[in-house]
């Protein structure tokens, strides 16, 4: 076996029948950082002699007879959002240089008390919301599979340090896709759970309403195994659900035999533009669940456009709020991509932010119905993956390819998994659920993994490989269709609300301006006095 590529589940067992030591098991992964690193960018700091000491100890206990669980002497990293006691917690950004917490996140305690190992904190898009900036203090995660290609955000580095075998098991979040991307186009394992089921006590928030927390990993097994740790109810987290937690690994009988799937089909022969090659991969799919003894039958539920543009209004409100002191007063430490996307959020009123809510309470109930006929649903995931310097800060209002962001907003668990390979390049495929059915969706994932062989695929690194240099095109803001009277409002508006923008940073309002200016109007259709958000208060 290649320990690089053990995954926890294996390293597990060797490691509780004292055939695999934790210390050497951690001196080879920090070994393989070390090598692989320089091509990869990863990581933002890599805490080895903290691996070590924790190493030690796990192997200490082990040897007198004290195993905590399957997770115990297994290293793992965190995406640098996690608070963690002592360690810097940067959000990759300058802004958050300096950062150092007084206690851990919920998940990373949780973590620790299971006996797992922190080999480091990972790369990410800034502040889990930027694009793959080469202007922050830190340079963008590079694809082990191709280096010079865009890992998927925003857990960037997770994607690529489990891809390139640096590490078995990571945390990332997901408020839009962040876990999903990654793991779609680097060829690995993501869950976004249920919302409420992880806590978020602890983690740096992009959208108080959007943001979750969860596992990434290469296999299902190994993210049943890693949410088994950290999923259940935090009071620390005024969002953390009071749910019973299952066993997700027996979950995992690879029996699909009359499980009722939906195929949400209209993702990606309508919606959005996929590449040919992962449409077949999709039938394949289909046809591979069908053999296994599920039933399978198309359905539909709302365009993907209306889930992006309800997730934008609420999304980058909620991140504008929390950085809000910081685009006042040092606006020019965060990075281009960070502010392209959130400085129009300046432009939204109260008014479409609630608007917004009742439209997500909306998408919420109209889910009942595909609940009721389904197990689980069915959609295409991202793939294969652009060229990092084909990234245009403006890409993220215009492009309308986010195929996940439905169930950020509906709340329900999604899995992406790898389901083909285009050029050499992974695809995945996203298996979505009921509210807290985590263990349907894994059981319906792993018997697709088990089914196939896209997960055991390896991308070819070579040690001393000089990093490919990547010239990204300079950005220059592009002259908005915008009118005189138009214009002259959407800069009085960001001044009005106490932001001193520069010429550079007007010129990126500017070129957002229209697009956000459209989803607002679009928000505002005529609501019943008693339509309800999705964030109204409940006691629980």
């Amino acid at each position: 076996m290649d320990l690089s590529f053990a995954t926890i589940a294996e390293a597990a067992e060797l490691i509780r029948a004292r055939k695999l030591s934790p210390v050497e098991y951690t001196e080879l992964l920090l070994q393989r950082i070390a090598a692989l690193e320089p091509q990869l960018n990863a990581f933002i700091a890599v805490t080895g002699d903290i691996a070590r000491e924790q190493a030690r100890k796990a192997e200490q206990e082990l040897m007198t007879g004290h195993h905590r669980g399957p997770l115990h002497g297994i290293p793992f990293a965190l995406k640098d959002i996690y608070a963690t006691q002592g360690i810097p917690t940067t959000g990759g950004s300058k802004v958050g240089i300096g950062n150092v917490p007084s206690e851990d996140a919920t998940t990373v305690r949780l973590l620790r008390e299971a006996g797992a190992v922190l080999l480091g904190k990972l790369q990410l898009h800034e502040f889990a919301h930027g694009g793959p900036s080469f202007d922050l203090p830190w340079p963008p995660a590079r694809n082990p599979w191709d280096l010079e290609r865009f890992t998927g955000g925003s857990s960037s580095g997770s994607g690529a340090a489990l891809a390139a075998g640096l590490v078995p098991g990571s945390l990332g979040s997901d408020t839009g896709s962040s876990i999903r991307n990654p793991a779609s186009l680097c060829g690995v394992v993501g869950l976004k759970p249920t919302t409420g089921l992880v806590s978020r006590a602890g983690v740096v928030p992009n959208s108080f309403t959007l943001d979750h927390c969860g596992p990434m990993a290469r296999t299902v097994e190994d993210c049943a195994i890693l949410l088994q740790a950290i999923a259940g109810h935090d009071p620390a987290d005024p969002g953390s659900a009071r749910a019973r937690i299952s066993d997700y690994r027996a979950a995992l009988t690879g029996d699909v035999r009359g499980m009722r799937i939906g195929v949400l089909r209209h993702y990606w022969e309508e919606d959005v533009a996929v590449h040919p090659d992962h449409a077949r991969a999709m039938e394949s799919a289909i046809d591979v669940f069908r053999h296994l003894g599920a039933q399978v039958e198309d359905c539909r539920g709302r365009p993907v456009q209306d889930y992006f543009e309800t997730k934008i209004l609420i999304g980058e409100s909620e991140i504008y709020s929390v950085h809000y002191d910081n685009l006042r007063s040092r606006a020019g430490d965060f990075g281009r991509d960070f502010l392209g996307r959130i400085l129009p959020a300046c432009l939204f009123h109260a008014t479409d932010y609630v608007q917004a809510a009742r439209e997500q309470r909306r998408m919420i109930a109209e889910m009942t119905p595909l609940y009721a006929n389904f197990d689980v649903l069915l959609t295409i995931g991202l793939g294969p993956a652009p060229r990092l310097d084909e990234n245009r800060t403006s890409n993220y209002w215009t492009t309308k390819s986010e195929v996940f962001r439905p169930t950020n907003l509906t709340g329900g668990p999604s899995l992406v998994l790898p389901v083909g390979f285009s050029g050499g390049l992974p695809m995945g495929m996203q298996v979505s659920g009921r509210p807290f059915d985590e263990a349907t969706v894994l059981r319906a994932g792993h018997a697709f993994e088990r089914a196939t062989e896209w997960h055991r695929r390896r991308p070819d690194l070579i040690t001393g490989v000089r990093q490919p240099v990547i010239q990204p095109t300079p950005y220059k803001p592009q002259r908005p269709d915008l009118d005189d009277a138009t214009r002259a409002l959407v800069l009085r508006t960001a001044h009005d609300t106490g932001l001193r923008l520069d010429d550079a940073q007007q010129a990126m309002l500017l070129e957002a301006a229209p697009h956000a200016l459209d989803i607002a109007q679009r928000i505002r259709k005529p609501r019943d006095r008693m339509d309800m958000p999705a964030a109204a208060f409940r006691l629980r």
